[in-house]
């Protein structure tokens, strides 16, 4: 502890974005799983219900996890009919992941949940604190923008 009392964690950066990512998702965790999703499952599905087609590596990079665990994972939500794969016309090597008619129906209940529970997490911030705090953060994450 310092001297004022206050730990290394309690203004560490990494660790107050991890904290906040927690409160984010804890409760909403177990919406995600009423739906009969994995928490990786929802942010595939969040990431591409209403976006173009992603290749993989794109789609691993947006979910935050490896190439090869995406590979497999959305190899079993095509079997599930939640995913579409195709190959990248531009590229043959390259295959592009959509969200088909039915992974959308599936997952917009959730985003309409993740929306709501989003606004009450934040409802202690002013428009002005929200908008700040979203250009902030996507600074951080995309520093060229």
């Amino acid at each position: 502890m310092t001297a004022a009392g206050e730990r290394f964690v309690d203004k560490h950066l990494g660790y107050l974005l991890g904290q906040a990512n927690h409160a984010l998702y804890k409760d909403f965790d177990a919406h995600v799983r009423a739906r009969g999703l994995s928490s990786i499952e929802w942010r595939v599905l969040a990431t591409l219900h209403d976006g173009e087609p992603l290749t993989v590596s794109q789609l691993a990079q947006e979910v935050l996890s490896k190439q090869p665990t995406v590979t497999k994972l959305v190899q079993r939500m095509a079997e599930q009919g939640w995913v579409a794969l195709q190959a990248d016309a531009s590229d043959q090597r390259r295959t592009l992941v959509a969200a088909t008619a039915a992974g959308r129906r599936l997952v917009k209940p959730l985003v309409e949940q993740a929306k709501e529970h989003e606004a009450r997490l934040l409802r202690t911030l002013g428009a002005a604190e929200k908008k700040a705090l979203r250009q902030l953060l996507g600074k951080l994450v995309s520093p060229g923008r």
